[in-house]
């Protein structure tokens, strides 16, 4: 059955609850101490502190993200990237300089005639679906329920920017042709999220997605992808970015998901309408004194990164193949990997135990092996069952399968003890 819930007032969403350690506590959780710190943010607190020296020193991971890396680390990002642009050149002011070089290949790639840099996905895609709108005369924006700005952007699309937004379905999976082709009310832009993050890293397939992208133009409305990750996609496609991108109108890419850049989004599609979003971007706050650094690090994120995504989504099927048996083999009960065969780097794992225990039982194997398995928080997902995200990013790429099996079993073992 359809699922046709509209516009959201509140701050609920369908999507999954945050986890309890990145969450906000609720007033029942504890009395603030003196610093104005309730105790389960406290305890929130040193947990993730714990994850992050945990996963700084464990000598085997199967991903490194940014976010979880030293200053230092981070900034070894920029090492030799005057192969990337002319250091001395002049810096770049209100967006020009490096940040023009940047747009520019970033067009070049995705096949589409401009690009524009944004500080945020966020403004880019309110941006970019403001335009639209402008243009249809019609400010309703069809999406998923499980979309970014329905689950993360705090109802930034009604409250800033004038949209309404409307949910073709909640499901946990791509909407379809049909619900596209036969929702009960009009919308001027339909906005697909590929891949679908709080479904599980999630893809339809060539076919389903022309499909949809056909069933939107037959009711007269533009399509926008947000593909914050949509470098990833090609494996599971079969196709090129371009031809990916060219489906659709307009497209956000984003420069650190996948390419681990600092930050940074750009949004691209024909030229008038990149050049509209210029104008917005300033209104909006966007247009910033000086770029250099993400630029700098979205080049190197393009030149360097981008090339491995393939081999990554490629053994990211290994890694869940072998997780799904070294939980069969260590005697879990239950045990799931969505999507079965991984469609990006990214999937989740579901186990049937409580989120708190199998958090501690990741950070022990770390501490006591190096090892870190599962470098994320346990998330709760239904009585009893929890839920993690698992990317293998370029460290991933040395484990075997026998490496995830045995891991497996070490971490079985310390939920066990």
């Amino acid at each position: 059955m359809t699922d046709t819930v509209h516009e959201q007032d509140s701050g609920a969403t369908a999507g999954q609850a945050p986890s309890a350690e990145e969450g906000s506590p609720s007033a029942e959780e504890g009395f603030p101490s003196a610093d104005g710190e309730s105790p389960t943010a406290e305890r929130n607190r040193r947990t993730r502190e714990r994850r992050i020296a945990v996963h700084r020193t464990a000598r085997r991971v199967l991903d490194r993200p940014g976010h979880l890396q030293t200053l230092r680390q981070r900034l070894a990002l920029l090492d030799d990237v005057q192969d990337l642009h002319d250091l001395d050149g002049p810096v770049d002011m209100y967006g020009n300089g490096v940040v023009e070089a940047l747009e520019e290949r970033t067009a070049a790639l995705l096949g589409l005639e401009a690009a524009v840099f944004f500080p945020t996905g966020t403004m880019a895609q309110q941006v970019a679906l403001r335009c639209w709108a402008g243009r249809t005369g019609d400010p309703v924006v069809a999406l998923h329920g499980l979309s970014h700005p329905e689950v993360h952007e705090r109802n930034a699309f009604s409250r800033v920017s004038g949209l309404r937004p409307v949910r073709l379905t909640s499901e946990p999976r791509p909407p379809t042709a049909a619900e596209v082709r036969d929702f009960e009310e009009p919308f001027g832009t339909l906005m697909l999220e590929l891949p679908l993050r709080d479904a599980g890293y999630v893809l339809p397939t060539w076919e389903e997605l022309t499909e949809v992208v056909a069933a939107a133009r037959e009711r007269d409305a533009v399509v926008h992808f947000d593909g914050a990750r949509l470098w990833e996609t090609t494996t599971h496609f079969g196709r090129p970015l371009e031809e990916i991108a060219g489906l659709a109108d307009s497209v956000y890419v984003s420069y650190y998901k996948s390419l681990g850049g600092f930050g940074g989004a750009a949004l691209a599609g024909p030229r008038t309408l990149v050049e509209e979003a210029r104008a917005w971007r300033h209104r909006y706050g966007g247009n910033l004194f000086q770029q250099f650094p993400t630029a700098l690090s979205a080049l190197a994120g393009l030149e360097r990164a981008l090339p491995r995504l393939p081999e990554q989504v490629a053994h990211a099927r290994v890694v869940a193949a072998a997780l799904r048996e070294g939980f069969a083999a260590a005697g879990v009960p239950w045990a799931r990997v969505t999507p079965e065969v991984p469609h990006t780097h990214q999937f989740r794992v579901w186990l049937p135990y409580d989120a708190e225990a199998l958090g501690e039982a990741a950070l022990r194997q770390g501490e006591e092996t190096g090892v870190l398995l599962f470098s994320g928080p346990w998330d709760p997902a239904g009585p009893g069952i929890s839920v993690a995200e698992v990317g293998v990013g370029a460290a991933g790429l040395e484990w075997t399968p026998d490496d995830v099996r045995a891991s497996v079993a070490g971490f079985v073992a310390a939920l066990e003890d």
